[in-house]
């Protein structure tokens, strides 16, 4: 099965729209797009959580992307590649919005792996690195 969105008209902005639209009224209080040489990279926010208001970072697989292009033999350029990465971040975020707003789990929970440090790294990269360690994963709870 292809990659979701691999066909996606959408322009990386309408999905940055839809995305900073659904973001504000779940109730951000700062949303920032973070660009390189004119490209849109990432998307900054900013929710209340239980704990306060916290920034998340959600970066665009751009590279990801066209890796499974090429994986998949999908004959799709590096633009093609922005839009289904910008439009996979639009579904996904919009799908965890509709989570929280069901009250099923908390804003911090669904983007927990994104929140940010406020320089440049998120809690699954401080993970990722080693730096954050969480047991020997032996999944009791003793």
């Amino acid at each position: 099965m292809a990659i979701k969105n691999y066909r996606s008209e959408a322009s990386v902005y309408e999905s940055l729209g839809k995305i900073q639209g659904a973001l504000a009224k779940a109730g951000a209080s700062k949303i920032m797009v973070d660009y390189d040489a004119g490209k849109p990279m990432a998307v900054s926010f900013a929710l209340p959580t239980p704990a306060g208001t916290r920034g998340f970072v959600l970066p665009a697989a751009v590279e990801g992307t066209l890796r499974v292009f090429q994986r998949q033999k999908l004959k799709l350029d590096r633009a093609q590649a922005e839009i289904t990465a910008w439009a996979n971040i639009r579904d996904w975020v919009l799908a965890q919005l509709a989570l929280i707003e069901s009250c099923d789990v908390p804003v911090d929970q669904v983007f927990l792996p994104y929140l940010s440090n406020g320089h440049g790294k998120t809690l699954y990269d401080v993970y990722a690195s080693g730096q954050l360690q969480l047991g020997d994963g032996g999944g009791t709870n003793e």
